[in-house]
């Protein structure tokens, strides 16, 4: 089963130095329909104005990924601890208790747009250094796993995500490790190709900044309509 979520039915910001989509009920958005998707909790598509900032704040026990699409970041917390992230790089901070934590667009000139993941962390499982990556332009690059297979980033829960650029009707099939997936369009349009455990064969295509929720189904193909850039979050059993 594939359920559409368009990018104008999500949640929005305009603060005029932030501007933001919500896919899950985050800051004043509420939708009592769209507070997680397993251990998935937050999908943010933010854009913060030039020299603009996240004060410092604390967070729950979760993973958080940060993927930067145009600008530079600086992330610190209140032990001292900073570090800076640009254009095509991606942090995974596992999140303490005990600290607060800031976010920064360290540039005068450049908005700093970026796409933000929260996943809830196994509590037995200790936090872990900050964790860095680069995002590729492989058709699929694995960013980030419960096991840090194929150099990926290690996670504190049993999910996988990947990274997708396509160029225009370029194809990828990625089976599924479980039940639950979610596929985000950071930039294109991609037509998904699925296969229902009744057998029934279906199409459903994404533009820009939309998403779609995956349940049950073995493996997608996927078409690109345009140059496609996305991002697959397979959540597990």
């Amino acid at each position: 089963m594939i359920i559409t979520r368009t990018a104008n039915q999500c949640g929005k910001a305009d603060y005029g130095w932030l501007k933001a989509h919500y896919t899950f009920s985050f800051s004043h958005y509420f939708d009592p329909n769209f507070l997680n998707y397993g251990a998935l909790r937050v999908l943010n598509q933010e854009s913060l104005a030039p020299k603009a900032e996240f004060k410092p704040k604390g967070y729950p026990h979760v993973d958080i990924l940060n993927i930067i699409l145009q600008g530079e970041a600086e992330y610190r917390d209140s032990a001292g601890n900073y570090t800076q992230a640009r254009q095509g790089e991606c942090l995974l901070f596992s999140t303490r208790q005990d600290l607060r934590y800031s976010e920064h667009n360290i540039s005068d000139k450049v908005p700093l747009n970026r796409l933000q993941l929260w996943l809830s962390a196994n509590p037995h499982q200790a936090p872990q250094s900050v964790q860095r990556s680069m995002l590729s332009d492989q058709p699929l690059t694995l960013l980030a796993s419960p096991t840090a297979e194929k150099n990926s980033m290690s996670l504190r829960q049993s999910t996988w995500i990947s990274f997708l650029m396509l160029q225009a009707n370029g194809t990828q099939t990625i089976p599924l490790q479980g039940r639950q997936a979610y596929l985000q369009s950071i930039n294109g349009n991609v037509e998904i190709h699925a296969q229902s455990h009744t057998s029934d064969q279906f199409n459903v295509s994404i533009k820009c900044e939309d998403g779609i929720f995956i349940q049950d189904e073995p493996q997608l193909h996927l078409r690109a309509i345009s140059s496609f850039q996305g991002l697959l979050i397979d959540l597990g059993s």
